[in-house]
């Protein structure tokens, strides 16, 4: 027979499990904080070319893990941490399509940095058309489930194409529920799917349902390759044009200091705005970073109005550096091209 005492420190022990489960188990959160700062001289390589000069340039991360209960309740008194949900983090997208689809946003980052810093250098190149990129594919497609999103289109019927808009021009030739036969790599695999065409919502044409966008490989002399490891997303353009650009030249552009940043680059060398960058300036500032470049995106009457309060990246930066009272410079760029400007004048 049980006694008060018995049921009350079952109902303790009962207790403290159901607290421990809450604290330890992960939960579907995630929480971003301050990542990594690399040294980008091993990430670069430019066949017969080291970058020996001094000091670095320094691509920065955001950590980003699932969360438990306790670590929830840690990010909630830090001041550079983020809470956010798996379907934000995401967008809806499986695990393994968000992660092959920021290695795809990495991949075409450094294409269109090794592209910029040839330009900048005055070198040869040319650019490979390696197929389509899917982005998306629509539920309503008939190659949902067949194709996945970061596998590439590379042909139709057999036929091969030189651009998305190519791929496009040739079903727009096709009739709605017409079938076809979809050539595309799935990793390092070649596979092939039937299916039939869908109108598209938008334009009311015959599609396959997918959303596309070009896959191009820069092919030049000397040859290039940037290798980010498990490193994802776009954010480090700029960072990888720079050093791209410093070892093709050999320019001496840091001066002996290591210096950090932040931002997409375009094909045009424009910089563009990226998330988190208030941790990225807290990332480089405890490893010792100098200078930290950021995106001076320009903010639209149609973006302050759909996000009231917004700030461009370099004010975020800026106010990032001003709360942890950092001597590292924050340096606003629009274009790589004023990331140069800044350095050559530090002569």
């Amino acid at each position: 027979m049980k006694t008060k005492r018995s049921y009350k420190s079952l109902a303790i022990t009962s207790l403290v499990v159901v607290i421990l489960l809450a604290l330890f188990i992960p939960l579907p959160y995630y929480v971003e904080s301050p990542g990594s700062t690399e040294n980008l001289k091993s990430f670069v390589h430019v066949e017969g070319k080291n970058d020996t000069q001094k000091g670095s340039f320094n691509l920065t991360t955001v950590s980003v893990g699932k969360s438990t209960g306790l670590g929830l309740l840690f990010a909630k008194f830090d001041p550079f941490a983020e809470i956010v949900s798996e379907k934000e983090l995401t967008g809806g997208s499986t695990q393994e399509e968000y992660e092959q689809i920021q290695k795809y946003y990495m991949t075409s980052s450094s294409n269109t940095a090794i592209e910029q810093a040839l330009k900048l250098a005055n070198g040869k190149y040319t650019m490979k058309f390696m197929g389509v990129y899917v982005m998306d594919v629509s539920k309503d497609s008939d190659f949902y489930g067949k194709i996945g999103v970061a596998d590439t289109v590379t042909g139709v019927d057999g036929k091969q194409f030189e651009s998305s808009k190519e791929l496009i021009d040739y079903i727009k030739g096709k009739k709605v529920r017409d079938t076809v036969t979809v050539q595309y790599t799935h990793g390092n695999e070649k596979k092939s799917s039937k299916g039939k065409l869908m109108k598209l919502p938008e334009t009311k044409n015959p599609g396959i349902g997918i959303t596309l966008i070009d896959h191009t490989e820069v092919e030049s002399t000397p040859e290039i390759t940037i290798d980010a490891g498990q490193i994802g997303g776009p954010s480090a353009g700029l960072m990888f044009t720079l050093e791209t650009y410093a070892t093709l030249t050999g320019k001496d552009l840091r001066h002996g200091l290591k210096i950090a940043g932040t931002g997409t680059i375009d094909a045009d060398g424009t910089v563009g705005r990226i998330g988190g960058i208030d941790k990225k300036v807290v990332s480089a500032s405890n490893e010792g970073a100098k200078i930290f470049f950021a995106p001076d995106d320009e903010l639209t009457k149609e973006i302050k109005k759909a996000n009231p309060g917004i700030k461009t990246n370099y004010q975020e930066a800026k106010a990032a550096a001003e709360k942890i009272d950092t001597k590292m410079k924050i340096v606003p760029v629009k274009t790589v091209q004023d990331a140069l400007t800044y350095l050559e004048k530090m002569e």
